[in-house]
């Protein structure tokens, strides 16, 4: 074989072998599947409903599963649950709960139970801890399999406490989330059966069809699309009065999400805007003088909200969104969410872009936001000051003013709170921070950090790009902070294993300051700058002379292996992490220097910012 055809082969073998390498490592990726078929009915006289569940569930783990696991939310508001115990024994318990569960009566508790659980045609015996219930199985699940499941539950609605629950300060009767009985997710970790204590979720990707018997005199909203009711609803007693006409059977089927949640009331007004790219949006809210007059104003406003969302972060991928005042504050569903709605203008419309843009950062992106909190809670604040500002700027917001950046809070307010030394690792357990402040601030804040200090590291060009590339690569799976992180190492050409590293495994903080400045020749500068944080980064350093002429390098890090764009900064050597101190040669006499200043657009949280100007008063001459 000549060379030339050898070269070929080898060329062949090699693009082959490249390709079954990646089709190996896309085929490492899994996850479970499920589809509900959910009838339920509700007695407003005592608050109690009741149901019947039929689950086809497919194993596509490489495990055999020989016990099934499921969650009972509402058993969490009871006197005496890990929640209410939760709550009273932290510092700085939510103050939505506080020791309100203890004080529960029977009467106002909340319940979950299955009365019956069969796989197939045999019976299971299910056993129920507190808000997990579990069974042995009696046929095990090989990997590819399938099985079927039909229970029966029952459950009180509790009074309105924590997202879930009736008679809310607003005076909605029902808000309904995490309300049947919802199978645990199992991934490459493993099972999920965490006991709620009031924080995060975690859910298998299916489809659901769920029909609600509801008083004829309820208006019903939730996920799902509208569709006709079922030919025979499973309980004799409703569907008689289905029949009569004094309740209704509301059927909605909703394609590829992880959880289903509705709400009810007898005052509900609803109006809809059906948006130029088909998707039609909801508005269900009771009409007053606390209401009325700024949600009738809203849905011109989310609709331009959705516009810049679709171009920047991904388009939507449902048909309907429905924004449901309910619930105890804002808190985001599948195609839905329910806030309170006895709001200003401006807080409505902060709260329906927040909750909003979850729908891109856990209901499409769908994180196990239990163990990553802050790419849920983190990214959709980011996204949140992104899409305000974006209102502000084409006025559709009366009266809001632009703010130039609006995440210069977060880095501000992060470092306060860090210098306090009460902050935690990103790394833990949205269950297990110590105090609800450090998960706030971790969730919320460093999570909005995490995601703007990137932008800096790799350049707002990049950045985009990912954003868009993370929703289109990842859009209903359950990504983890390492996916992430590898879309923008691969739009960027840098490596960012360090970044991520620091920011979610520990709570160092960054902090450079100006060492000393001093003449190294007729026409040189030496500034010594010197990392007093122990995280590293990449950073800034502007050089203003007495002209007020300024030059900006860009000092990058040794870990990166290449920098953002320039966009006319000076490109300065790489500083090793290892090295307390670095020197920056300036090409100008010292006498010419009227200040340096580190960082001077605010990218970086730093524990101290006020160390980052060398004033010229202190300058001296060597």
């Amino acid at each position: 074989m000549n060379t030339t055809k050898r070269f070929t082969l080898l060329l062949a073998v090699g693009f082959a072998l490249s390709i079954l390498h990646i089709s190996a490592l896309n085929a490492q990726y899994w996850q479970q599947s499920v589809d509900y078929n959910i009838q339920c009915y509700l007695t407003p006289e005592n608050h109690k409903y009741a149901g019947e569940e039929v689950i086809e569930y497919v194993n596509n783990s490489p495990d055999t599963l020989t016990r099934i696991y499921f969650h009972l939310y509402p058993n969490a508001f009871q006197p005496g649950s890990m929640m209410d115990v939760r709550n009273l024994n932290l510092p700085d318990p939510d103050r939505r709960v506080g020791d309100r569960i203890s004080k529960l009566s029977p009467e106002g508790e909340g319940h979950l139970h299955i009365t019956k659980l069969m796989q197939g045609s045999s019976d299971l015996t299910v056993i129920e801890e507190e808000t997990i219930a579990y069974a042995e199985l009696q046929f095990p699940i090989k990997p590819g399999g399938k099985a079927n499941f039909k229970l029966n539950f029952e459950g009180q609605v509790p009074e309105q406490i924590r997202r879930s629950g009736r008679n809310n300060a607003e005076g909605v009767d029902y808000s309904m989330p995490q309300w049947y009985p919802k199978l645990s997710e199992y991934d490459h970790m493993g099972w999920h059966p965490n006991p709620y204590v009031g924080r995060e979720f975690h859910g298998i990707w299916g489809d659901f069809d769920v029909t609600v018997a509801l008083p004829s005199e309820y208006t019903y909203a939730g996920t799902g699309y509208p569709a006709d009711a079922p030919k025979k609803f499973y309980n004799k007693k409703i569907r008689k009065k289905i029949k009569k006409g004094d309740y209704v059977a509301h059927r909605r089927t909703a394609p590829m999400v992880h959880d289903f949640t509705w709400a009810a009331d007898t005052e509900y007004k609803r109006t809809e805007l059906k948006r130029a790219d088909g998707t039609m949006l909801e508005f269900y809210y009771i009409p007053g003088e606390k209401t009325t007059e700024n949600w009738e104003l809203l849905p011109e406003i989310m609709d331009k909200a959705f516009d810049f969302i679709n171009k920047k972060y991904g388009q939507y991928p449902y048909e309907k969104y429905a924004i449901i005042q309910g619930g105890d504050g804002g808190m985001e569903y599948a195609m839905s969410t329910l806030i309170t709605g006895e709001r200003t203008l401006g807080s409505l419309v902060g709260v329906s872009v927040h909750e909003l843009m979850h729908s891109w950062y856990q209901f499409v992106l769908a994180t196990n936001e239990s163990l990553y909190p802050w790419m849920d809670e983190g990214f959709t604040s980011y996204a949140s000051s992104e899409v305000m500002k974006y209102l502000a700027e084409i006025k559709a917001i009366p009266g809001a003013e632009v703010q130039e950046n609006p995440h210069l809070g977060t880095v501000l307010g992060y470092s306060r709170f860090a210098n306090t030394g009460r902050a935690e690792a990103l790394s833990t357990h949205a269950d297990h921070y110590t105090t609800n402040a450090a998960y706030g601030v971790g969730s919320y804040v460093k999570g909005e950090l995490f995601l703007y200090q990137l932008r800096g590291i790799i350049g707002e060009e990049a950045f985009d790009k990912g954003m868009l590339r993370y929703f289109n690569t990842w859009k209903m799976k359950h990504p983890t902070a390492q996916n992430f992180i590898r879309i923008m190492e691969k739009v960027s050409g840098q490596e960012l294993d360090w970044y991520l590293e620091y920011m979610v495994n520990t709570t160092h903080q960054i902090d450079f300051t100006v060492d000393t400045i001093y003449s190294t020749g007729a026409k040189e500068t030496t500034v010594v700058l010197r990392k007093l944080g122990v995280m590293p980064a990449p950073v800034d350093v502007q050089v203003t002379d007495r002209d007020g002429n300024k030059i900006t390098y860009l000092v990058p890090l040794v870990l990166q292996r290449g920098h953002a764009p320039l966009n006319g900064r000076e490109l300065a050597g790489d500083w090793p992490w290892t090295n307390p101190t670095y020197t920056l040669t300036v090409p100008m006499p010292f006498e010419r220097i009227a200040g340096v200043e580190i960082d001077p657009l605010v990218k970086l949280s730093e524990a101290n910012k006020e160390n980052n100007v060398y004033p010229p008063l202190v300058i001296e001459n060597n």
